[in-house]
């Protein structure tokens, strides 16, 4: 009865869970306390481990609680309550997209996207990667990364590297150069 349980409760943790992981912690905190599963310290620690680990803190942090609450089915049935209703509004919005695919608006929607996105990364990585801290203007430190920035870039288009072979030498040059 305790999986059941567990698993409609993520089930419902993850049907309103807008806005990101973070901002359904005080959900999970309230179902899990409200049901005596876990204590608020013991909760603490397992959001503190789950934001830790690569993935979304939301699903992670499901996971986790399904874990210490019932082993390794409470962990399966969590995740799976979590991440069912995403799933069932993503292969729902893909349906509806792939009828409309070829429709000549929605393909200008999207090919109006594409500046729009490659902006706004462009503005994220030379707001939060250049100017950010205590330095703000031009440095060697921000010369040094834009020339490992164009380096990457030529590499990948002019050799075809794959893209996990210039990450690594990218990183590799980081640690060497900082």
């Amino acid at each position: 009865m305790m999986l059941w349980d567990l698993f409609f409760t993520f089930l419902k943790v993850g049907s309103v869970s807008f806005g990101g992981g973070y901002a359904v912690i005080p959900m999970i905190q309230y179902e899990i306390e409200s049901n005596g599963w876990m204590t608020s310290s013991e909760l603490q620690e397992t959001i503190s481990l789950a934001g830790m680990t690569p993935g979304p803190i939301a699903t992670n942090s499901a996971t986790l609680v399904g874990y210490k609450t019932a082993g390794l089915a409470g962990a399966l049935v969590t995740t799976l309550g979590m991440i069912l209703p995403s799933l069932i509004a993503v292969i729902l919005l893909a349906s509806v997209f792939f009828r409309f695919v070829n429709n000549k608006w929605l393909r200008s929607v999207f090919y109006g996207f594409r500046p729009i996105i490659t902006g706004l990364i462009v503005y994220a990585a030379i707001n939060y990667g250049f100017l950010s801290g205590d330095e703000t203007g031009f440095t060697w430190t921000t010369f040094v990364t834009l020339l490992i920035c164009f380096g990457c870039l030529y590499a990948m288009l002019k050799y075809k590297l794959y893209p996990i072979v210039v990450l690594l030498a990218a990183g590799a040059a980081g640690i060497i150069l900082y």
